[in-house]
Formats: C-alpha cells, structure tokens, sequence
C-alpha cells in the first residue's frame, strides 16, 4: 500500500466524491439485501397451503425467524389474506428495491468517474512536468521508448488500479460487511464457520497472486525496450525485436494465466464453503436447533451473493499488484533529480556584458567530465570549442543554457550566478542549433515559429531569407503551409538544418549555441548553412563547438579542450604558431 501513497495524495482533492460513493455504495448494498429479504415472505406465501391458514404474531423478536414471522404477519394484515394480491406486494417491493439498487450503483459510478481521471490526469502532468524538469543526462543515460512507455502504458495500467484500489477498499469489503453482518442476524452459528474459512480463501487467493507484481514489472520493461527497438529502423535489428516481442509474449501469458486463476479459483473456494454450510445448515434445520428452513433458504441465498463480491475483491487485488509494478516504474521518474530553481529568482531580461566559467568542474554519476574550467565570455564575441570526441565540448556549451548544473565552482552571467535567475528567463536568452535538427509534424511556419507568439508571416518569411530557406521554402507545393513529416523526414538534411536555423533567427536571441551546426551535412548544404550561420552570429555573443574546423578560423578564441580540461586557447593564427594540438588536429583534417 506505501506505494500507492501518490495517488492517494491525489484522492484526497476528490474527499467529497469519495464521500458521495460510499453512501451510494451502502445504500445500493441495503437495497440488494431489501430484495432478497422478501424471499422469505414469498415462500411462506406458497407453502402455506390452507388459505385460511393465519401467521400469528410474535410475542417478541429474538431471532431471524422471529423478524421473518413479524414481517409475514405485518404482509397478512395488510393484504387481508388474500394470497395473491400479498404476491402483487412482494412484487412491487422487488421492483422498488432493485430500482433503487441500481439507482445508487449508477450514482457510485457518476462519482467515481470524476475520481478515476483526475487522478490520472494529475498524474500524468505531474510526470509530464517532472521530465521537462529533468537535466539531459537523465536522457542520455536511458532508452526513449522505455520513457514513453511510462508515459502511456504505465499509466493506462495505473487508471485500472485506480478503479481497483476504490473498489478494493471500499466498495467490495463494505459488501462483504454489510452481507456478513446480515447472515450473522440469520443464523450466528453458521456465521461463526464462514469467518473462519473465508480469510482462509483470502490467503489462498493472496499466495497464488503473489508474483504477479514481478511479472508486471518484467513486461513494462519489455514494452518499454520494444518502443526503443522501434525507433531502431535497420534490417539488423529485426530479430532483436522480434526476440523481444517473444519475451513479452511469454510474460503477458503468465501474467494473464494468473489473472485469469482469481476468478475460478475463488468461486471455487466459495463453493466448498457453500458446501459446507449447506450440510451445517442442513443440520441445524433437520435438528430444530435455532434454524428454520425458510430463514436457511435466505441464509443460503445471501451467501451466495457474497462470492461475487469476493471474486472481485480478488480480482482487484491482482490489479492492485500490477498497478504496484506500474506506479513503481513512474516513482522512479518522479523521484529523479530535476534542475532546482531558487524561490526568488532575479529578472534577467538583457545580456549586457559576459558568461564567465569560474573554475567550473561537472561530474555525472561520479565520472568527471570537465574540470577546472575557466573561460570568460563578452558580450558580442565568438568562442570555438574543439577538441577530440568526448573531450567535454557538448557538456561545456550544455552548461549555459543549464541543461545541467555545474558540480563545481561557479557560472555566471553578467556578474550573477546563473542559478539565481529564472531558468525560463535564461533560455529565452539563447537560441540553440544542434547537430540533429529538432523539428515537429507540422507546418514549416509552425516550427519555424516555435516558442513565438503572435509570429506574423511577413517575421517568418523574414527570418526564413537570412536562413537562406525561403527559395527552397517556395519551391514546395504548399510553401510554408507544407507539412514536413515526423521530425521533418520530407526535407533534406540541409533543408532541416536551415529551418532550425530561421527558427533561431526569429527568436533574435543574444546568445547563440552552435552544436555542430554543420558537421553531418553535404558539401553543398555545408555551405548554404554555414552562409546561413554567419547571417545568424552578426552582432551575437555565440559559442560554436567545431567539428570542421575551417569554419571557426575567424572566431574571437578557439578554446581547446582534452579530457575535459582546457589545454589551448588563442585565435586561429596564435594557435597554428604554438604548434600544439589544435595544429595536429587542423593538419588531420586537411590531409583528409
């Protein structure tokens, strides 16, 4: 039950409702046994041959016969004996109760509904908000598809669990109770069997349920690797998925034969509990010893209406153990470090004068990834990162938009540490081009407006010219209401990377991060984007991380970085003359 600590927190918002499905669930119970409760006077009606056979009254009601024989007295009276029309009474009186009992059956549902998708819907944003929160190292470090499957299908399994836990602790024990109590009033020595074998079956029930939970955890994984798989698109690949598919497969049917064993089993069980009463009640009746036949018959078919309520207490309670698995994997989100933002955040709305790195170290899961850091910035200036792969390049730039946090030492913008503003305020500072253009299904002006409100087309258009987009944007059918495809697959790779670009053109930001910009491109797409990104750097302050280093030759500094550590730093030319790394790595490439 700790686990579902959340969503109880949730449930808590929804007391009134939870207040209004009890009642209604009571009420809906005490009209179930009014119906059945009229068995009795039915039966004495036809087995009371003699018409002028008379009930009388009793003296004083000790016993469930007593109130069966008070009752009957009470129908005789008032239907003056006249058998048939005592039958129309008992009649009517079903009618009434079943009306009435599935009156509040709908209503509990009514109320529950409201429940059951708040909290769902609550839950679902605060995971939602949770992982726009998240550092990307987070991401880094896990697969995409398992992301998205807690998402969809960890949450689709909790909405059942939710319908369950409401059920399992209210609805089918207050059943359960309200029954009980009744067959108690009816015959306290049959009772006194029935509490004893009933928690037996409940154990039963709870042993053979017991790795249900390993289970559902053991599917969410899977599904959570055969969304990853998909996103995977080469032939090679195809017997992974398919291995993985079959493994789901065997999980989901274990699964599914141990869901599937609560129901029979149960009814089973409730069964030779039947059994046994029917002899002990049989016993009792036969023996004259407190039983009579027509309060057994009751006895009898109110307990047959507590195994339905107690199969789906069972039921409930194996849908709890797969919500448990579900709600495990979603805590495991929300319980992830996020980028902490200070209660007071200062207004930044300018960058007026630098971005200074003042002996910055970051680490991620105990790995040292940049140490010592120390880089000043000014405002209008361009800075290259180069270096060898996983030198710390992408981490370093990653840092100013904090995309992570800094382990070590400070960074600051215009004097202040950047952890002081506003986290929103700092990014709409930037604009950011990566290596893997970051675009949506939808129109080009629409992802070339992103994040832009109010953007009119002639800004876009605008924007799209500096990018050196606008001829290729017109030679589409439907210009810049054609749709690109998921993730902009209809375009080309230089046609991609120049959208993002009019996309930060558009912004006008400050500062501008180039990741690469360039590095994945044709010779011919290199060079409409690099025409592009120097329309985009005019009078910016930018951080570019090379990868052809051609085209940083005129930046500001070129930083260079080595395992995480900053080894040169200078212009071009400086750098050429120190003869050190960055010449070895100037000569390699025009060798290539």
């Amino acid at each position: 039950m700790k686990k579902y600590a959340r969503l109880f927190r949730y449930l808590t918002a929804y007391k009134s409702n939870i207040g209004l499905y009890f009642l209604f669930i009571l009420l809906s119970i005490v009209f179930s046994v009014i119906s059945l409760g009229t068995l009795p006077f039915f039966l004495k009606l036809i087995f009371l041959d003699d018409a002028s056979t008379i009930i009388a009254k009793p003296e004083h009601i000790s016993s469930s016969g007593d109130m069966i024989n008070y009752l009957s007295y009470e129908l005789q009276r008032i239907s003056g004996d006249d058998k048939m029309y005592a039958v129309m009474l008992i009649c009517i009186m079903i009618v009434i109760a079943v009306l009435f009992k599935n009156l509040f059956t709908y209503l509990s549902f009514y109320v529950l509904t409201p429940i059951r998708n708040g909290v769902i819907y609550n839950l679902r944003e605060e995971v939602f908000q949770k992982i726009l929160q998240m550092p990307i190292g987070y991401f880094t470090e896990r697969r995409k598809g398992d992301i998205m499957s807690r998402l969809t299908n960890d949450i689709s399994e909790l909405e059942g669990s939710v319908v369950g836990t409401m059920e399992g602790l209210i609805k089918d024990p207050l059943t359960l109770l309200v029954y009980l109590g009744f067959l108690v009033f009816i015959s306290p020595q049959l009772s006194i069997f029935l509490l004893v074998f009933l928690p037996l079956t409940g154990f039963i029930i709870g042993r053979v349920s017991r790795s249900l939970k390993k289970q559902s955890h053991e599917s969410a994984v899977k599904q959570g690797e055969s969304l990853s798989i998909l996103e995977e698109t080469e032939k090679i690949i195809a017997a992974k998925f398919t291995n993985n598919s079959k493994g789901l497969f065997r999980i989901k049917n274990r699964m599914q034969y141990r869901r599937d064993l609560a129901s029979p089993l149960s009814e089973f069980l409730g069964v030779l509990v039947l059994c046994g009463i029917l002899y002990l009640g049989g016993q009792l009746v036969l023996g004259n010893k407190g039983l009579t036949a027509t309060s057994f018959i009751l006895y009898t078919v109110i307990f047959t209406q507590i195994i339905p309520p107690a199969k789906a207490l069972s039921t409930s309670f194996y849908n709890m153990q797969k919500g448990t698995a579900a709600i495990a994997r979603i805590e495991e989100v929300l319980h992830a470090p996020v980028m902490v933002e200070t209660t007071a955040p200062k207004p930044i709305h300018l960058f007026e004068h630098a971005i200074e790195f003042k002996n910055v170290g970051f680490a991620y899961e105990d790995v040292v990834i940049l140490k010592n850091i120390n880089l000043k910035i000014e405002k209008g200036k361009s800075v290259a990162l180069v270096g060898s792969s996983g030198a710390g390049k992408s981490t370093l730039a990653d840092l100013v938009p904090r995309f992570h946090d800094v382990s070590s030492g400070e960074l600051l913008i215009d004097g202040i540490n950047i952890k002081e503003y506003s986290l929103d305020q700092v990014r709409k500072l930037m604009g950011i081009v990566t290596q893997e253009p970051i675009l949506f299904n939808d129109t080009i002006a629409e992802n070339i407006a992103l994040g832009m409100d109010n953007a009119s087309p002639a800004s876009i258009e605008q924007a799209a010219k500096i990018a050196n987009a606008h001829n290729f944007i017109m030679q589409k059918e439907n210009g810049y209401e054609t749709n690109i495809g998921d993730r902009g697959m209809k375009l080309s790779g230089g046609e991609r990377q120049r959208m993002t670009i009019a996309r930060a053109v558009l912004k006008n930001p400050p500062i501008l991060i180039l990741d690469e910009a360039t590095s994945a491109l044709d010779t011919e797409s290199e060079r409409l984007v690099q025409d592009a990104i120097n329309n985009l750097m005019n009078n910016r302050t930018s951080i570019v991380i090379a990868h052809r280093l051609s085209t940083i030759r005129h930046a500001d500094e070129i930083i260079v970085l080595q395992k995480g550590e900053i080894v040169e730093r200078g212009t071009h030319d400086s750098l050429i003359e120190q003869n050190g790394f960055y010449k070895r790595l100037v000569d390699m490439q025009e060798v290539k």
